[in-house]
Protein backbone atom coordinates (compact mmCIF):
# COMPACT_ATOMS: atom_id res chain seq x y z
CA UNK A 1 0.00 0.00 0.00
CA UNK A 2 2.80 2.39 0.93
CA UNK A 3 6.48 2.31 0.09
CA UNK A 4 8.29 1.15 3.21
CA UNK A 5 11.77 0.72 1.68
CA UNK A 6 14.56 1.47 4.11
CA UNK A 7 17.36 3.63 2.78
CA UNK A 8 20.93 2.47 3.09
CA UNK A 9 23.15 4.93 4.98
CA UNK A 10 25.31 5.25 1.88
CA UNK A 11 22.37 6.00 -0.41
CA UNK A 12 22.37 9.18 -2.43
CA UNK A 13 19.49 11.61 -2.19
CA UNK A 14 18.20 10.35 -5.55
CA UNK A 15 17.84 6.83 -4.11
CA UNK A 16 15.43 7.87 -1.37
CA UNK A 17 11.74 7.40 -2.11
CA UNK A 18 9.36 10.33 -1.72
CA UNK A 19 6.00 9.73 -0.06
CA UNK A 20 3.17 11.39 -1.99
CA UNK A 21 -0.10 12.74 -0.67
CA UNK A 22 -3.20 10.54 -1.03
CA UNK A 23 -6.02 12.40 -2.77
CA UNK A 24 -9.02 11.11 -4.68
CA UNK A 25 -8.25 7.48 -3.86
CA UNK A 26 -4.67 7.41 -5.18
CA UNK A 27 -1.17 8.79 -4.54
CA UNK A 28 -0.86 12.41 -5.69
CA UNK A 29 2.25 14.56 -5.93
CA UNK A 30 0.64 18.00 -5.89
CA UNK A 31 2.53 21.08 -7.01
CA UNK A 32 4.96 21.54 -4.12
CA UNK A 33 8.66 20.83 -4.57
CA UNK A 34 9.35 21.01 -0.83
CA UNK A 35 10.01 17.80 1.10
CA UNK A 36 11.04 16.83 4.62
CA UNK A 37 13.14 13.88 5.83
CA UNK A 38 11.52 10.88 7.49
CA UNK A 39 13.98 9.12 9.78
CA UNK A 40 14.39 5.62 11.06
CA UNK A 41 15.02 6.73 14.66
CA UNK A 42 16.53 3.38 15.63
CA UNK A 43 19.32 3.90 13.08
CA UNK A 44 19.50 7.66 12.80
CA UNK A 45 19.16 7.65 9.02
CA UNK A 46 16.77 9.22 6.53
CA UNK A 47 14.71 6.42 5.06
CA UNK A 48 12.42 8.48 2.85
CA UNK A 49 11.25 12.01 2.14
CA UNK A 50 7.69 13.25 2.44
CA UNK A 51 6.08 15.98 0.36
CA UNK A 52 5.08 19.21 2.09
CA UNK A 53 1.86 20.61 0.69
CA UNK A 54 1.35 24.18 -0.43
CA UNK A 55 -1.85 26.06 0.29
CA UNK A 56 -2.90 25.29 -3.29
CA UNK A 57 -2.35 21.57 -2.66
CA UNK A 58 -4.58 21.69 0.40
CA UNK A 59 -7.20 23.64 -1.53
CA UNK A 60 -7.17 20.98 -4.25
CA UNK A 61 -7.61 18.19 -1.71
CA UNK A 62 -10.49 20.01 -0.02
CA UNK A 63 -12.20 20.47 -3.39
CA UNK A 64 -11.91 16.74 -4.08
CA UNK A 65 -13.40 16.04 -0.65
CA UNK A 66 -16.20 18.57 -1.15
CA UNK A 67 -17.17 17.02 -4.49
CA UNK A 68 -17.21 13.53 -3.00
CA UNK A 69 -19.12 14.48 0.14
CA UNK A 70 -22.42 15.14 -1.66
CA UNK A 71 -22.82 11.55 -2.79
CA UNK A 72 -21.63 10.10 0.51
CA UNK A 73 -24.07 12.25 2.46
CA UNK A 74 -26.88 10.51 0.59
CA UNK A 75 -25.39 7.02 0.90
CA UNK A 76 -27.36 4.68 3.12
CA UNK A 77 -26.22 3.96 6.64
CA UNK A 78 -26.02 0.31 5.60
CA UNK A 79 -23.49 1.22 2.90
CA UNK A 80 -21.35 3.18 5.33
CA UNK A 81 -21.42 0.32 7.83
CA UNK A 82 -20.42 -2.17 5.13
CA UNK A 83 -17.30 -0.11 4.41
CA UNK A 84 -16.43 0.18 8.09
CA UNK A 85 -16.81 -3.55 8.72
CA UNK A 86 -14.60 -4.32 5.72
CA UNK A 87 -12.00 -1.76 6.82
CA UNK A 88 -11.87 -3.26 10.29
CA UNK A 89 -11.19 -6.71 8.87
CA UNK A 90 -8.47 -5.46 6.52
CA UNK A 91 -6.59 -3.64 9.27
CA UNK A 92 -6.92 -6.51 11.71
CA UNK A 93 -5.72 -9.06 9.15
CA UNK A 94 -2.67 -6.97 8.21
CA UNK A 95 -1.89 -5.28 11.50
CA UNK A 96 1.68 -6.65 11.53
CA UNK A 97 2.31 -4.79 8.26
CA UNK A 98 1.04 -1.54 9.73
CA UNK A 99 2.93 -2.13 12.99
CA UNK A 100 6.18 -2.48 11.05
CA UNK A 101 5.60 0.96 9.52
CA UNK A 102 4.98 2.45 12.99
CA UNK A 103 8.15 0.90 14.40
CA UNK A 104 10.17 1.97 11.37
CA UNK A 105 9.16 5.64 11.48
CA UNK A 106 8.23 6.32 15.09
CA UNK A 107 10.58 3.86 16.78
CA UNK A 108 8.10 2.30 19.21
CA UNK A 109 8.59 -1.39 19.88
CA UNK A 110 6.51 -3.86 17.88
CA UNK A 111 4.30 -4.88 20.80
CA UNK A 112 3.48 -1.23 21.50
CA UNK A 113 2.72 -0.62 17.82
CA UNK A 114 0.31 -3.56 17.80
CA UNK A 115 -1.32 -2.22 20.97
CA UNK A 116 -1.78 1.17 19.31
CA UNK A 117 -3.54 -0.47 16.37
CA UNK A 118 -5.78 -2.49 18.69
CA UNK A 119 -6.93 0.63 20.51
CA UNK A 120 -7.58 2.37 17.20
CA UNK A 121 -9.67 -0.56 16.01
CA UNK A 122 -11.91 -0.14 19.04
CA UNK A 123 -13.07 3.17 17.54
CA UNK A 124 -13.56 1.56 14.12
CA UNK A 125 -15.79 -1.00 15.82
CA UNK A 126 -17.72 1.83 17.43
CA UNK A 127 -18.13 3.45 14.01
CA UNK A 128 -19.62 0.20 12.72
CA UNK A 129 -22.55 0.97 15.04
CA UNK A 130 -23.19 4.39 13.54
CA UNK A 131 -26.83 3.52 12.90
CA UNK A 132 -27.63 3.58 16.61
CA UNK A 133 -25.43 6.62 17.31
CA UNK A 134 -26.80 8.96 14.66
CA UNK A 135 -30.48 8.51 15.43
CA UNK A 136 -32.63 11.52 16.12
CA UNK A 137 -35.61 11.81 18.49
CA UNK A 138 -39.35 12.03 17.89
CA UNK A 139 -42.08 13.66 20.00
CA UNK A 140 -45.64 13.06 18.89
CA UNK A 141 -48.51 15.51 19.39
CA UNK A 142 -46.54 18.25 21.14
CA UNK A 143 -49.50 20.40 20.22
CA UNK A 144 -52.70 19.18 18.68
CA UNK A 145 -51.74 17.43 15.47
CA UNK A 146 -48.16 18.72 15.67
CA UNK A 147 -45.08 16.46 15.90
CA UNK A 148 -41.43 17.43 16.45
CA UNK A 149 -38.48 15.29 15.46
CA UNK A 150 -34.76 15.74 14.98
CA UNK A 151 -32.27 14.57 12.38
CA UNK A 152 -28.50 14.10 12.71
CA UNK A 153 -26.82 15.12 9.46
CA UNK A 154 -23.16 15.30 8.39
CA UNK A 155 -21.20 18.56 8.30
CA UNK A 156 -19.55 18.08 4.90
CA UNK A 157 -15.73 18.32 4.80
CA UNK A 158 -13.76 18.01 8.04
CA UNK A 159 -10.04 18.37 8.73
CA UNK A 160 -7.93 16.20 11.04
CA UNK A 161 -4.46 17.20 12.22
CA UNK A 162 -2.73 14.34 14.03
CA UNK A 163 0.53 14.08 16.04
CA UNK A 164 3.66 11.98 15.64
CA UNK A 165 3.31 9.86 18.77
CA UNK A 166 0.34 7.76 17.59
CA UNK A 167 0.40 7.89 13.78
CA UNK A 168 -2.28 5.19 13.47
CA UNK A 169 -4.38 5.39 16.62
CA UNK A 170 -5.10 9.12 16.68
CA UNK A 171 -6.31 9.29 13.05
CA UNK A 172 -8.45 6.25 13.89
CA UNK A 173 -10.00 8.18 16.77
CA UNK A 174 -11.52 10.60 14.26
CA UNK A 175 -11.88 9.62 10.61
CA UNK A 176 -13.92 6.40 11.06
CA UNK A 177 -16.56 8.31 13.03
CA UNK A 178 -16.49 11.28 10.66
CA UNK A 179 -16.90 9.04 7.60
CA UNK A 180 -19.49 6.76 9.20
CA UNK A 181 -21.50 9.90 10.01
CA UNK A 182 -21.46 10.88 6.33
CA UNK A 183 -18.57 13.36 6.08
CA UNK A 184 -15.51 13.62 3.84
CA UNK A 185 -12.08 13.98 5.48
CA UNK A 186 -8.79 15.72 4.80
CA UNK A 187 -6.15 14.29 7.15
CA UNK A 188 -2.85 16.08 7.82
CA UNK A 189 -0.61 13.65 9.73
CA UNK A 190 2.71 14.47 11.33
CA UNK A 191 5.46 14.86 8.76
CA UNK A 192 7.78 12.97 11.12
CA UNK A 193 6.05 9.59 10.60
CA UNK A 194 3.56 10.03 7.75
CA UNK A 195 3.38 6.64 6.04
CA UNK A 196 0.75 5.08 8.33
CA UNK A 197 -1.81 7.66 7.17
CA UNK A 198 -1.37 6.64 3.53
CA UNK A 199 -1.60 2.97 4.51
CA UNK A 200 -4.88 3.58 6.32
CA UNK A 201 -6.28 5.60 3.40
CA UNK A 202 -5.40 2.82 0.97
CA UNK A 203 -7.07 0.30 3.27
CA UNK A 204 -10.23 2.39 3.29
CA UNK A 205 -10.23 2.43 -0.50
CA UNK A 206 -9.79 -1.33 -0.52
CA UNK A 207 -12.73 -1.60 1.89
CA UNK A 208 -14.94 0.11 -0.68
CA UNK A 209 -14.87 3.75 0.39
CA UNK A 210 -15.58 5.92 -2.66
CA UNK A 211 -12.67 8.02 -3.90
CA UNK A 212 -12.22 11.44 -2.37
CA UNK A 213 -13.77 10.74 1.02
CA UNK A 214 -10.49 10.16 2.89
CA UNK A 215 -7.64 12.33 1.63
CA UNK A 216 -4.17 12.69 3.14
CA UNK A 217 -2.13 15.85 2.66
CA UNK A 218 1.35 15.89 4.16
CA UNK A 219 2.91 19.11 5.27
CA UNK A 220 3.96 21.56 7.91
CA UNK A 221 2.47 24.79 9.21
CA UNK A 222 1.51 25.99 5.73
CA UNK A 223 -0.74 22.95 5.27
CA UNK A 224 -2.18 23.30 8.76
CA UNK A 225 -3.04 26.96 8.29
CA UNK A 226 -4.63 26.24 4.93
CA UNK A 227 -7.02 23.79 6.60
CA UNK A 228 -7.78 26.17 9.47
CA UNK A 229 -8.96 28.98 7.22
CA UNK A 230 -10.50 27.12 4.27
CA UNK A 231 -14.19 28.09 3.97
CA UNK A 232 -15.27 24.58 2.92
CA UNK A 233 -13.72 22.86 5.96
CA UNK A 234 -16.47 22.79 8.55
CA UNK A 235 -14.62 21.31 11.52
CA UNK A 236 -11.11 20.65 12.78
CA UNK A 237 -9.94 17.81 15.03
CA UNK A 238 -6.47 18.12 16.55
CA UNK A 239 -4.20 16.34 19.02
CA UNK A 240 -0.85 17.81 20.03
CA UNK A 241 0.86 20.22 22.41
CA UNK A 242 -1.05 22.82 24.39
CA UNK A 243 0.39 25.92 22.65
CA UNK A 244 -0.51 24.50 19.23
CA UNK A 245 -3.91 23.28 20.42
CA UNK A 246 -4.70 26.79 21.61
CA UNK A 247 -3.55 28.23 18.26
CA UNK A 248 -5.64 25.69 16.35
CA UNK A 249 -8.70 26.47 18.44
CA UNK A 250 -8.41 30.23 18.20
CA UNK A 251 -7.63 30.32 14.46
CA UNK A 252 -10.20 27.78 13.33
CA UNK A 253 -12.90 29.19 15.60
CA UNK A 254 -12.26 32.67 14.23
CA UNK A 255 -13.03 31.22 10.79
CA UNK A 256 -16.35 29.76 11.90
CA UNK A 257 -15.36 26.14 12.41
CA UNK A 258 -16.16 23.62 15.05
CA UNK A 259 -12.98 22.65 16.88
CA UNK A 260 -11.91 19.82 19.13
CA UNK A 261 -8.30 20.51 20.07
CA UNK A 262 -6.69 18.13 22.55
CA UNK A 263 -3.56 19.59 24.09
CA UNK A 264 -0.70 18.56 26.33
CA UNK A 265 -0.48 17.09 29.78
CA UNK A 266 1.50 16.63 32.95
CA UNK A 267 -0.12 13.56 34.44
CA UNK A 268 0.26 12.82 38.14
CA UNK A 269 -0.02 9.53 40.01
CA UNK A 270 -0.73 9.89 43.74
CA UNK A 271 0.49 6.95 45.84
CA UNK A 272 -1.03 6.78 49.34
CA UNK A 273 0.63 4.87 52.24
CA UNK A 274 -1.91 2.02 52.11
CA UNK A 275 -1.28 1.31 48.41
CA UNK A 276 0.12 -1.96 47.12
CA UNK A 277 3.64 -0.68 46.43
CA UNK A 278 4.49 -3.49 44.02
CA UNK A 279 1.42 -2.65 41.96
CA UNK A 280 2.23 1.05 42.16
CA UNK A 281 5.86 0.53 41.11
CA UNK A 282 4.84 -1.65 38.16
CA UNK A 283 2.29 0.97 37.12
CA UNK A 284 4.75 3.85 37.39
CA UNK A 285 7.29 2.08 35.19
CA UNK A 286 4.73 0.92 32.63
CA UNK A 287 3.00 4.30 32.42
CA UNK A 288 6.17 6.37 32.57
CA UNK A 289 8.28 4.58 29.99
CA UNK A 290 5.87 2.89 27.59
CA UNK A 291 6.27 4.30 24.08
CA UNK A 292 9.41 6.03 25.40
CA UNK A 293 7.17 8.40 27.35
CA UNK A 294 5.97 9.99 24.10
CA UNK A 295 2.28 9.92 24.91
CA UNK A 296 -0.05 12.48 26.36
CA UNK A 297 -1.38 10.00 28.93
CA UNK A 298 2.05 9.00 30.25
CA UNK A 299 2.56 9.29 33.98
CA UNK A 300 5.38 11.79 34.28
CA UNK A 301 5.01 12.69 37.98
CA UNK A 302 4.61 10.31 40.90
CA UNK A 303 3.36 12.06 44.03
CA UNK A 304 4.69 9.78 46.75
CA UNK A 305 3.55 10.26 50.32
CA UNK A 306 6.63 10.64 52.53
CA UNK A 307 5.87 7.53 54.59
CA UNK A 308 6.35 5.23 51.58
CA UNK A 309 8.42 7.37 49.20
CA UNK A 310 11.81 5.76 49.87
CA UNK A 311 10.45 2.26 49.45
CA UNK A 312 8.55 3.18 46.31
CA UNK A 313 11.62 4.77 44.71
CA UNK A 314 13.63 1.62 45.49
CA UNK A 315 11.05 -0.63 43.85
CA UNK A 316 10.74 1.59 40.78
CA UNK A 317 14.54 1.63 40.38
CA UNK A 318 14.70 -2.16 40.65
CA UNK A 319 12.16 -2.58 37.89
CA UNK A 320 13.85 -0.03 35.65
CA UNK A 321 17.06 -2.08 35.81
CA UNK A 322 15.28 -4.91 33.96
CA UNK A 323 14.23 -2.80 30.98
CA UNK A 324 15.99 -3.10 27.63
CA UNK A 325 16.13 -0.03 25.40
CA UNK A 326 16.86 -0.59 21.73
CA UNK A 327 15.61 -1.34 18.25
CA UNK A 328 11.89 -2.03 18.44
CA UNK A 329 12.18 -5.06 16.16
CA UNK A 330 14.49 -6.88 18.59
CA UNK A 331 12.02 -7.60 21.37
CA UNK A 332 13.15 -4.67 23.50
CA UNK A 333 10.98 -2.90 26.06
CA UNK A 334 11.51 0.68 24.89
CA UNK A 335 12.60 2.19 21.60
CA UNK A 336 14.29 5.45 20.58
CA UNK A 337 12.84 8.93 20.59
CA UNK A 338 11.38 10.30 17.38
CA UNK A 339 14.22 12.67 16.38
CA UNK A 340 17.71 13.57 17.48
CA UNK A 341 16.58 17.11 18.32
CA UNK A 342 13.81 15.82 20.56
CA UNK A 343 16.14 13.30 22.22
CA UNK A 344 18.63 16.05 23.03
CA UNK A 345 15.90 18.31 24.39
CA UNK A 346 14.57 15.58 26.69
CA UNK A 347 18.06 14.61 27.86
CA UNK A 348 18.74 18.25 28.69
CA UNK A 349 16.16 18.12 31.49
CA UNK A 350 18.42 15.73 33.43
CA UNK A 351 21.01 18.48 33.87
CA UNK A 352 18.26 20.95 34.73
CA UNK A 353 17.07 18.60 37.47
CA UNK A 354 20.51 18.45 39.06
CA UNK A 355 20.85 22.21 38.90
CA UNK A 356 17.46 22.61 40.59
CA UNK A 357 18.45 20.39 43.52
CA UNK A 358 16.71 17.16 42.50
CA UNK A 359 18.36 13.74 42.80
CA UNK A 360 19.02 11.85 39.57
CA UNK A 361 18.48 8.24 40.65
CA UNK A 362 18.77 6.69 37.18
CA UNK A 363 20.35 8.63 34.30
CA UNK A 364 19.09 7.31 30.98
CA UNK A 365 22.08 8.73 29.16
CA UNK A 366 24.21 6.05 30.82
CA UNK A 367 22.09 3.16 29.55
CA UNK A 368 23.29 0.47 27.16
CA UNK A 369 21.27 0.33 23.96
CA UNK A 370 20.46 -2.72 21.86
CA UNK A 371 20.61 -0.97 18.51
CA UNK A 372 22.60 1.05 16.05
CA UNK A 373 24.87 3.56 17.82
CA UNK A 374 23.44 6.36 15.67
CA UNK A 375 19.91 5.78 16.93
CA UNK A 376 18.14 8.49 18.93
CA UNK A 377 18.55 6.76 22.27
CA UNK A 378 17.74 7.78 25.80
CA UNK A 379 17.10 5.20 28.49
CA UNK A 380 14.49 5.35 31.26
CA UNK A 381 15.34 8.13 33.70
CA UNK A 382 14.23 8.50 37.32
CA UNK A 383 14.55 11.79 39.19
CA UNK A 384 13.66 12.04 42.90
CA UNK A 385 12.82 15.02 45.10
CA UNK A 386 11.87 17.22 42.15
CA UNK A 387 10.77 20.68 43.31
CA UNK A 388 7.52 21.87 41.81
CA UNK A 389 9.27 25.13 40.89
CA UNK A 390 11.56 23.27 38.46
CA UNK A 391 10.85 23.14 34.72
CA UNK A 392 11.38 19.39 35.06
CA UNK A 393 8.09 19.37 36.95
CA UNK A 394 6.29 22.13 35.07
CA UNK A 395 7.08 21.26 31.44
CA UNK A 396 5.57 18.47 29.37
CA UNK A 397 8.88 16.71 28.70
CA UNK A 398 7.36 14.03 26.44
CA UNK A 399 10.08 11.49 26.98
CA UNK A 400 11.19 8.69 29.34
CA UNK A 401 11.73 10.91 32.39
CA UNK A 402 9.81 10.02 35.55
CA UNK A 403 9.79 12.59 38.36
CA UNK A 404 9.14 11.82 42.01
CA UNK A 405 7.59 14.65 44.01
CA UNK A 406 7.28 13.91 47.73
CA UNK A 407 4.10 15.03 49.51
CA UNK A 408 2.82 15.07 53.09
CA UNK A 409 -0.39 13.20 52.33
CA UNK A 410 -3.62 13.15 50.34
CA UNK A 411 -4.42 16.83 50.75
CA UNK A 412 -0.95 17.94 49.66
CA UNK A 413 -1.03 15.67 46.62
CA UNK A 414 -4.51 16.82 45.57
CA UNK A 415 -3.45 20.45 45.92
CA UNK A 416 -0.51 19.93 43.56
CA UNK A 417 -2.60 18.12 40.95
CA UNK A 418 -5.35 20.71 40.99
CA UNK A 419 -2.80 23.50 40.84
CA UNK A 420 -1.45 22.24 37.52
CA UNK A 421 -2.56 24.10 34.40
CA UNK A 422 -3.09 20.72 32.75
CA UNK A 423 -5.99 18.39 33.42
CA UNK A 424 -5.64 15.43 31.07
CA UNK A 425 -5.18 12.25 33.10
CA UNK A 426 -4.40 11.31 36.69
CA UNK A 427 -4.37 8.26 38.92
CA UNK A 428 -4.53 7.35 42.58
CA UNK A 429 -3.12 4.18 44.08
CA UNK A 430 -4.78 3.17 47.32
CA UNK A 431 -6.75 0.38 48.95
CA UNK A 432 -9.01 2.89 50.71
CA UNK A 433 -12.32 3.10 48.87
CA UNK A 434 -13.28 6.28 50.66
CA UNK A 435 -10.08 8.02 49.59
CA UNK A 436 -10.55 6.85 46.02
CA UNK A 437 -14.15 8.05 45.90
CA UNK A 438 -13.16 11.41 47.37
CA UNK A 439 -10.34 11.72 44.84
CA UNK A 440 -12.54 11.05 41.83
CA UNK A 441 -14.93 13.77 43.00
CA UNK A 442 -12.37 16.40 44.00
CA UNK A 443 -9.62 16.11 41.40
CA UNK A 444 -9.83 18.63 38.54
CA UNK A 445 -8.83 16.31 35.72
CA UNK A 446 -10.82 14.88 32.83
CA UNK A 447 -9.73 11.22 33.03
CA UNK A 448 -9.14 9.50 36.36
CA UNK A 449 -7.67 6.11 37.17
CA UNK A 450 -8.15 4.27 40.45
CA UNK A 451 -5.27 1.79 40.68
CA UNK A 452 -5.11 2.21 36.88
CA UNK A 453 -2.19 4.36 35.71
CA UNK A 454 -3.33 5.25 32.17
CA UNK A 455 -7.11 5.72 32.30
CA UNK A 456 -7.78 6.02 28.55
CA UNK A 457 -11.52 5.41 28.15
CA UNK A 458 -12.81 2.63 25.93
CA UNK A 459 -14.24 3.70 22.61
CA UNK A 460 -17.88 3.98 23.70
CA UNK A 461 -16.89 6.56 26.29
CA UNK A 462 -15.03 9.70 25.22
CA UNK A 463 -11.41 10.85 25.54
CA UNK A 464 -10.47 14.34 26.68
CA UNK A 465 -9.12 16.39 29.54
CA UNK A 466 -9.85 19.64 31.35
CA UNK A 467 -8.16 23.04 31.59
CA UNK A 468 -5.22 23.52 29.20
CA UNK A 469 -5.49 19.93 27.99
CA UNK A 470 -8.64 20.53 25.92
CA UNK A 471 -9.82 23.49 23.86
CA UNK A 472 -13.26 23.61 22.32
CA UNK A 473 -14.98 21.34 24.80
CA UNK A 474 -15.64 18.44 22.38
CA UNK A 475 -13.91 15.23 23.41
CA UNK A 476 -12.74 12.51 21.03
CA UNK A 477 -14.73 9.45 19.95
CA UNK A 478 -17.67 7.96 21.87
CA UNK A 479 -20.92 9.93 21.84
CA UNK A 480 -18.93 13.17 21.81
CA UNK A 481 -17.39 12.10 18.50
CA UNK A 482 -20.70 11.54 16.78
CA UNK A 483 -22.07 14.79 18.21
CA UNK A 484 -19.04 16.65 16.88
CA UNK A 485 -19.23 15.28 13.35
CA UNK A 486 -22.98 15.77 12.91
CA UNK A 487 -25.35 18.71 13.13
CA UNK A 488 -28.85 18.45 14.48
CA UNK A 489 -31.88 19.65 12.59
CA UNK A 490 -35.23 19.93 14.38
CA UNK A 491 -38.44 19.62 12.34
CA UNK A 492 -41.91 20.69 13.48
CA UNK A 493 -44.58 19.02 11.38
CA UNK A 494 -48.36 19.16 11.04
CA UNK A 495 -50.34 17.17 8.51
CA UNK A 496 -53.83 18.56 8.37
CA UNK A 497 -56.81 16.30 8.63
CA UNK A 498 -58.70 16.23 5.31
CA UNK A 499 -61.82 17.48 7.09
CA UNK A 500 -60.05 20.63 8.29
CA UNK A 501 -61.31 23.95 7.04
CA UNK A 502 -61.71 27.59 7.96
CA UNK A 503 -59.39 30.41 9.02
CA UNK A 504 -57.93 31.17 12.43
CA UNK A 505 -55.49 34.06 12.81
CA UNK A 506 -54.82 33.48 16.51
CA UNK A 507 -52.17 31.38 18.23
CA UNK A 508 -52.63 27.61 18.05
CA UNK A 509 -54.54 26.41 21.10
CA UNK A 510 -54.19 23.18 23.03
CA UNK A 511 -57.38 21.16 23.11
Amino acid sequence: MTDTRIADPASTEADIAVLDHWVGGAPWAGESSRTAPVYDPARGIVQREVRLATTADVDAAVEVARAASAGWRDASIAKRQTVMFAFREIVNARKEELAAILTSEHGKVTSDALGEIARGLEVVELACGAASLTKGAYSENVSTGVDVYSLRQPLGVVGIISPFNFPAMVPLWFFPIAIAAGNAVVLKPSEKDPSAANWLAAAMSEAGLPDGLLNVVHGDKEAVDALLVHPDVRAISFVGSTPIAKYIFETASAHGKRVQALGGAKNHMLVLPDADLDLAADAAVNAGFGSAGERCMAISVVLAVDAVADELVTRVKQRMATLRTGDGTRGTDMGPLITEVHRDKVAGYIDVASADGATVVVDGRDDEFDGDPDGFWLGPTLIDRVPTSSSVYRDEIFGPVLSIVRVDGYEDGLRIINGSPYGNGTAIFTNDGGAARRFQREVQVGMVGINVPIPVPVAYHSFGGWKDSLFGGAKAYGEHGFDFFTQEKAITSRWLDPSHGGLNLGFPQHE
